[in-house]
């Protein structure tokens, strides 16, 4: 009785199915809303937009299949909603890591990294995500139950719904753009994107902006770049005599502390310091600590880090450049040392194809790229992406030791990973104590990778090398998200509010400088101001390269930090979801113009970034005294001989 009364329903209500699948996805995506998004809900009209915005998509993808005929309407229908499923679920696994949302550049990243990221995106995931197929399923039933039994619908029905569906998202662009006009044209957070017009509606935004920008360098020319040069020499700021050229000729050593942040830096767990070699080097009279130092990293989160490191240049909003704009030009550290005599080379424990590596290091200029195939990669010497700290560091040394004279390097540490957990025998150090797995296990795996720091110190004097040497460390982005901001306000012993949490992104940045008397640097900086703070060291001026960082130890260094979304920190006051505060209370400031001309500059140089990368306008421009290279020239085909084994 019940199944003659369900597919009589369905007989009689043209629409039911097409309608039922639009509802279930609607209410559901609003639910993943509420729950797993921390989306910034300021207001009454937010509220309601939140509760439309998937409306107009649900709309548009599901009337789609109303173009077919009814014998395969109902098997389409319910394909769409499991691809628009899957989509939504993947942008909730993605940001319950990476507190961001999956534009089309990261999807290929995806592709590029497969088969490495399988740890972590399990660790995010939980029994209760079938919730999100739950319609899916259900419909995937009707349609079986319901076949044969639902009229032809035509045309019009297909016309009507996009009818619908355009009218919807005009009226939601409308009240969006009324309360944050510009919306489309001047937004570089995508939260903000989502929150006014839903998740899905950004993925079309977003395939028409990369549309968009894989037009731009086609349609770029020389003229683009002037008033590019023109900011870049009003904003150029001029070395500290007192440090310009004090490791003239040393060797260089990078080295990138996975998902260090600065808040480890000098903390105690039950009485014993979490990282006492860091916190050693920050006493050290040879050696620069620089405090106030914030990540600028995006999508692309460690290769960003390099790409700041290296360019001093602004990652993509959307992507990252080792992916999608390898094949640029660049006028990258390694380039400009090798005008200068330098051998470079970069160390990995992982893969050289692990983000497209091994194509983007020869548009930067690296002689050498010592990847997995050099070493040993045992099982128990391996976790999360590769070779653990200690072990890589060991078998680097007789690597690096064969390098000619000076060189440029880049260390590349791995265990410091999210989730963070480490293998039985690796650590004795603590757990901390508040709940929270990956909160808890942070500590423990910061430990590990300040004992392997301070072997690879120990091993660089035994070989002769640590003298002439000046080493290079710098987080290269947050470990811990603000998903995990209640564990963190135990850690800290405060509230995380959303200024708070922007002071969280500080990461340490070493410069040590054996020999060279150095000091704690209290400025603010960003990433992007590593790179001429460490060349004015090394006696090579950057004024004429375009560049947007500011020397660290210059009198001028401007002390405005940008944030890829368009936020930003100085001394004075901090913008955090486009709301002001005061830097040294934390409190929100009344006159929000004071934070206008400092939002406005980094607005500037973002844009002028972006332009650089997505239109390679450096193919352009040579600055005087460097010698562009030429990626063709670099292989990196592993050597002859055996793989490195330090075990006896």
């Amino acid at each position: 009785m019940m199944q003659r009364k369900l597919t009589g329903d369905w007989k009689n209500k043209k629409y039911s199915f097409f309608f039922l699948a639009v509802i279930l996805f609607w209410l559901k995506t609003y639910f993943a809303y509420q729950i797993e998004f921390k989306l910034g809900i300021d207001n009454s009209l937010q509220k309601f937009l939140l509760f439309i915005n998937p409306v107009s998509s649900a709309l548009l993808f599901f009337g789609l299949a109303l173009l077919f005929r009814k014998k395969i309407q109902f098997t389409l229908i319910t394909i769409i909603n499991f691809i628009l499923s899957f989509l939504l679920y993947a942008n909730i696994v993605y940001y319950r890591f990476f507190n961001d949302f999956i534009t089309i550049p990261v999807l290929m990243q995806t592709k590029t990294n497969a088969g490495q990221l399988g740890d972590s995106a399990l660790s995010l995931m939980s029994f209760s995500d079938i919730f999100y197929f739950t319609d899916t399923i259900l419909l995937a039933v009707l349609a079986v139950k319901a076949f044969g039994k639902f009229r032809d619908t035509g045309r019009r029905s297909f016309r009507l719904a996009m009818l619908f569906a355009v009218t919807v998202f005009l009226f939601n662009l409308g009240l969006a753009e009324k309360d944050r006009p510009q919306l489309l044209s001047r937004s570089f957070d995508r939260a903000y994107l989502v929150k006014y017009l839903g998740v899905n509606n950004f993925t079309i935004y977003d395939a028409v902006q990369n549309i968009k920008s894989s037009s731009q360098r086609a349609l770029a020319d020389s003229s683009d770049i002037t008033e590019i040069e023109n900011y870049r020499n009003a904003n150029y700021s001029e070395p500290n005599p007192k440090y310009f050229g004090k490791a003239k000729g040393m060797n260089v050593v990078y080295i990138s502390l996975e998902s260090l942040q600065s808040f480890i830096i000098d903390y105690k767990l039950d009485g014993q310091e979490v990282t006492p070699f860091l916190n050693s080097l920050v006493k050290d009279p040879n050696t620069f600590y620089f405090g106030n130092v914030f990540h600028q990293t995006g999508q692309g989160k460690t290769s960003d880090a390099e790409f700041l490191m290296e360019n001093s240049l602004y990652p993509m909003s959307q992507g990252a450049v080792f992916i999608n704009k390898a094949q640029n030009t660049f006028h990258a550290t390694p380039a400009i040392l090798k005008g200068h005599g330098y051998t470079s080379a970069v160390f990995h424990g992982n893969y050289k194809t692990f983000w497209n590596r091994n194509v983007m290091y020869k548009a930067l200029g690296y002689d050498k790229f010592f990847d997995a195939e050099y070493y040993t990669m045992k099982d128990e010497e391996t976790k999360n992406y590769g070779m653990k700290d200690k072990p890589f560091f060991k078998e680097s040394i007789p690597l690096l030791a064969s390098l000619k004279q000076p060189f440029y390097t880049k260390f590349i540490t791995l265990s410091n990973h999210f989730p963070f957990e480490m293998d039985e025998g690796d650590t004795v150090f603590p757990k901390g104590t508040t709940g929270n797995d990956v909160v808890d296990h942070y500590f423990q795996s910061a430990n590990y990778m300040d004992e392997a720091i301070e072997q690879f110190f120990n091993d660089l004097k035994a070989s002769g090398l640590y003298d002439n040497t000046m080493i290079v460390m710098y987080g290269d982005h947050y470990g811990i998200s603000e998903n995990h901001n209640k564990a963190m306000s135990q850690v800290m012993g405060e509230e995380i509010t959303p200024f708070v949490n922007a002071q969280l992104q500080r990461v340490p940045v070493f410069i040590h400088v054996p020999g060279v008397k150095a000091e704690k640097v209290d400025k603010f900086g960003g990433q992007i101001d590593v790179r001429p703070t460490a060349l004015h060291l090394l006696g090579i001026d950057t004024k004429d390269f375009l560049e947007f960082g500011s020397d660290l130890l210059s009198p001028n260094h401007h002390e405005v930090v940008g944030f890829r979304n368009g936020d930003f920190v100085s001394p004075e006051v901090t913008q955090v979801n486009e709301k002001c505060y005061d830097s040294a209370t934390g409190e929100l400031v009344d006159d929000e113009a004071i934070c206008t001309e400092k939002a406005e500059r980094i607005k500037t140089e973002l844009e002028m970034s972006d332009e650089i990368v997505l239109k390679d306008l450096l193919r352009f421009y040579t600055p005087d005294d460097y010698t562009p290279i030429d990626p063709k020239d670099y292989e990196y085909i592993k050597t002859d001989g055996p793989v490195v084994d330090t075990q006896e």
